[in-house]
């Protein structure tokens, strides 16, 4: 007998969670009508590992808006409420978030939209 453990999809888990917390349009891609659709929070998976029953995923949070104060203040807002998150979460368990690197600014393609990001590693299991 063959035992499999679903874990948990961190985008998946992220990106509803920040929308519902602050209000504002979170997505794990980008889309194709970025502009229109500002501000945005965008999660996305870009490594870490995953145990038998925890996973351990850093994760790239970007925020795209139409200046660079509602940017940095928002991605600010993004890493305090991130920090402080701990427990239940749609289908997982949240243990613990540390972040990596800080928001800082990031290039994109137009320069109207404004991009600041942070890397996190967020410590979790299916619920």
């Amino acid at each position: 007998m063959t035992w499999q453990v679903a874990l948990a999809d961190v985008e998946q888990v992220l990106a509803p969670w920040l929308e519902a917390t602050l209000g504002v349009f979170s997505a794990a891609e980008t889309p194709d009508d970025l502009e229109q659709q500002l501000p945005l929070i965008r999660v996305e998976r870009v490594g870490g590992r995953d145990a038998r029953f925890s996973q351990h995923p850093r994760v790239a949070v970007d925020v795209f808006a139409a200046t660079a104060d509602e940017a940095r203040a928002l991605s600010e807002r993004v890493r305090e409420v991130l920090l402080f998150l701990a427990g239940p979460v749609g289908p997982a368990v949240i243990r613990s978030v540390t972040c990596s690197s800080g928001p800082s600014r990031l290039p994109w393609a137009t320069p109207e939209i404004h991009r600041r990001g942070a890397t996190y590693t967020v410590s979790l299991r299916a619920a």
